[in-house]
């Protein structure tokens, strides 16, 4: 289901494309509202596509900004040269071809949001002016006389725990400081029980809508055999992979009903997920998941510390994991790293 929220000081932000019904996804959609009230810094957290913009967005349109410009940015796009640029503009003159004078992003989102995605990939320098602007509100565009000042939102978002980073000596802790002011952690998928298939049929009727036209089909289904397997798998690319899952298979097959799972994207066990050790009794729908969740995890483990060569920090990056709990998800499937090792 959709779900929106109403701000208490006018007007209402609708959360866009956020659809869920499972208690810790309502959980942070009731955070978002919460979070949206208060002209605060916001870090968001979460695993790869688990719809930390669109969160961003929720909380930017549950604001007093909403009518100003929501800016998005992946920090890990912009060359460490050029941070100071992007940031805070440059004026005409100030280096070679600088015709024009040109505002950067905090200009671009004066009396908005500024979101930050992959804060994580902020390279030193980038970190610095950050951290300057946050103190003071103020900014001086490269080549200018006088300082500048911009009433900006700032929201980030990283899948990669930052306090992390700043025990690694990778991330400033006093930027940590002003950023985590408020925070939001976006669920896995793994952990919304229920909502991958209320998604799966919400993304196949927007892909209905954009190619139903096109392909003068009639209305299309889900094989209601995939059902089983929907919340038994792990989701590693969150909703993100659903999406694409979803979207492949309704280009690809062939009649009404929409056969899964895709061949590259296999689901955990069989029939004998119904039946107990002895084959004779069915199992219980816990007992069941619980059952397929082992097996994901030890095959997805396994693959993973293949492809790294038992490398435990490589793979926890990969995985978009902190290093010490995929440590104990190899401790509690008795997975040995060395057994990989080359």
């Amino acid at each position: 289901m959709m779900e929106a929220f109403d701000t208490d000081r006018g007007g209402a932000g609708c959360l866009r494309g956020m659809v869920g019904q499972s208690p810790r996804f309502l959980a942070a959609l009731k955070l978002i509202a919460r979070i949206a009230h208060y002209d605060a810094p916001v870090l968001i957290e979460g695993e790869t596509g688990t719809g930390k913009e669109l969160a961003a967005r929720g909380i930017h349109d549950g604001s007093r900004r909403r009518a100003k410009p929501f800016v998005a940015v992946n920090c890990g796009a912009i060359p460490e040269s050029l941070i100071e640029n992007e940031l805070f503009g440059h004026s005409r003159g100030a280096f070679t071809d600088a015709g024009i004078a040109v505002p950067g992003l905090l200009r671009l989102a004066h009396q908005g949001s500024l979101f930050l995605d992959e804060i994580d990939a902020l390279p030193a320098r980038g970190q610095v002016a950050l951290l300057r602007f946050l103190q003071d509100g103020h900014y001086r565009p490269l080549g200018a006389q006088h300082a500048e000042s911009a009433d900006v939102r700032i929201i980030v978002a990283s899948n990669r725990r930052l306090k992390t980073l700043v025990g690694e000596h990778s991330f400033r802790a006093d930027l940590l400081f002003r950023l985590h002011v408020l925070s939001l952690e976006m669920p896995a998928l793994r952990d919304r029980p229920g909502d991958p298939w209320l998604l799966a049929h919400h993304f196949l009727d927007e892909f209905a809508q954009r190619y139903g036209s096109i392909a003068g089909e009639a209305r299309r289904s889900i094989d209601s055999h995939a059902h089983a397997w929907f919340d038994a798998y792990a989701w590693p690319g969150n909703v993100r992979e659903l999406e694409n899952l979803i979207h492949r298979v309704f280009l690809l097959s062939d009649g009404p009903e929409l056969t899964l799972p895709a061949p590259d994207v296999p689901a955990l066990g069989g029939p004998e997920l119904l039946q107990d050790a002895a084959g004779d009794t069915p199992q219980s729908y816990a007992a069941a998941r619980t059952q397929a969740l082992d097996v994901f995890h030890r095959r997805y483990l396994d693959a993973l510390l293949r492809r790294t060569q038992g490398n435990v920090t490589q793979a926890a990056r990969l995985a978009g994991k902190e290093r010490r709990a995929l440590g104990k998800l190899l401790q509690k499937y008795h997975i040995d790293p060395s057994r990989f090792r080359m």
